[in-house]
């Protein structure tokens, strides 16, 4: 069970980033917007199913990959793992390093999954 640390880490970046919810997504998606979707979970997760068009930087070597994803500081990334959390953390740091249009998906793959 995570400590109770973990999920103040996670409150705090869900607070300084923005969040938008499975259907949201669905709609950027079906309306061609230009975004980039990065799954940070883990290749093991990953190889169980994965949103169309996202790209697979695991959450620990994000901010050292982030620069073979894009440099552009300014377009829209959205950020999503399984539920959320470490989506939040990793949009958290994509902001710290300058990236300006940081987005998390709220309740990750799963809630994508349901909808």
């Amino acid at each position: 069970m995570p400590l109770p640390e973990y999920h103040q880490l996670v409150d705090e970046a869900k607070k300084q980033t923005k969040e938008i919810d499975a259907p949201e997504l669905k709609r950027m998606q079906q309306a061609g917007q230009k975004f980039t979707l990065i799954d940070v979970r883990e290749p093991d997760e990953v190889a169980q199913g994965a949103i169309p068009g996202a790209l697979p930087v695991p959450r620990g070597v994000l901010e050292h990959k982030i620069d073979s994803v894009t440099t552009d500081k300014d377009a829209p990334i959205v950020c999503y793992c399984g539920g959320g959390g470490r989506s939040a953390l990793a949009a958290s740091n994509l902001k710290k390093m300058g990236f300006k249009n940081v987005m998390s998906l709220a309740g990750g793959y799963k809630k994508w999954k349901e909808s």
